[in-house]
């Protein structure tokens, strides 16, 4: 068992912090006090629409921050806690508790209770994969979030994050969303969600592969579907009741669907090349001809 006490140092005094199985430690910050795209029109009969028309019909609306604001989140529904508080561009993090294992001894479980006199600020960074995305700076384990519906999907880390005074290491990768309670008992408006999304998903899939023969982005996210719901079932496999619920499958294939759409989007308007660098080039070639002649 791992000593219960809690202790309590200053990031600015190399940031340690306590670990404990039974009673969580606490990373107090600086200044805290103790705390508890366009397509065919719609009468085209052909199955397989264009790139544009399909990117159009498959386009869901994008998740609303309100939808967590101020509710605990849980990584897979059951460890640590994540709280999110505003709206916008700028969100806080209220509350941030990751569940790790012990470095020593993997065997023991440890728990690391990141707490401040004030709300860490959760920062917007556009949509690289299809969902809004905030990056939180957290001492010793910064980390990035995707908004879903009433969630929030971290993306897998490079690196484990590792409190060495703590003798702990974590990994806030994977979804966070609500515990069994929270998810409630309409399994059948969950299944309708993840319906939605598969279809919105197939139909970005359908655009892209019309255009993977000439774009090799597209070609690569066709062959990747492939191990989608493999990857998904792995992945979701530890989420609470998921067996009967499917809450974390229904969440995952949303988060899917928007990076085709993101994919898809971005395939329909590549980047166009910088037309003022090309000129000057052409104007100065007559000139250096002038000039050797």
């Amino acid at each position: 068992m791992i000593c219960p006490t809690t202790w309590r140092v200053s990031i600015l005094a190399c940031g340690f912090i306590l670990c404990a199985s039974v009673a969580p430690a606490q990373l107090v910050l600086p200044g805290a006090a103790p705390v508890a795209p366009a397509g065919a029109p719609a009468t085209a009969k052909p199955k397989k629409a264009g790139a544009g028309s399909s990117a159009k019909a498959a386009k869901m609306s994008a998740p609303d921050p309100a939808n967590i604001d101020g509710k605990p989140l849980l990584l897979n529904g059951e460890a640590g806690l994540l709280q999110v508080s505003g709206s916008g561009q700028s969100l806080q993090v209220e509350k941030l508790r990751l569940a790790g294992e012990s470095v020593s001894d993997p065997s023991q479980r440890c728990v690391v209770d990141i707490v401040g006199e004030k709300p860490i600020m959760a920062t917007g960074v556009g949509r690289p994969d299809g969902l809004e995305r905030f990056e939180v700076d957290v001492p010793a384990c910064p980390f990035a979030f995707d908004m879903l519906d009433g969630a929030v999907l971290v993306p897998p880390q490079i690196t484990a994050c590792v409190f060495k005074a703590a003798d702990c290491q974590t990994s806030p990768g994977g979804l966070w969303g609500p515990d069994a309670a929270g998810i409630g008992q309409d399994a059948t408006a969950i299944a309708k969600r993840r319906s939605l999304a598969e279809k919105a998903m197939g139909k970005a899939l359908h655009a892209l592969e019309d255009r993977a023969k000439d774009n090799q982005d597209a070609a690569t996210l066709v062959r990747d579907q492939n191990g989608f719901a493999g990857e998904r079932d792995e992945a979701c496999r530890s989420y609470v009741k998921e067996s009967t619920m499917g809450y974390c499958a229904a969440s995952l294939t949303e988060a899917r669907a928007a990076l085709l759409q993101a994919r898809l989007a971005a395939a329909a308007n590549p980047a166009k090349p910088d037309k003022s660098a090309s000129g000057a080039k052409k104007k100065k070639k007559p000139a250096s001809d002038a000039a050797a002649q």
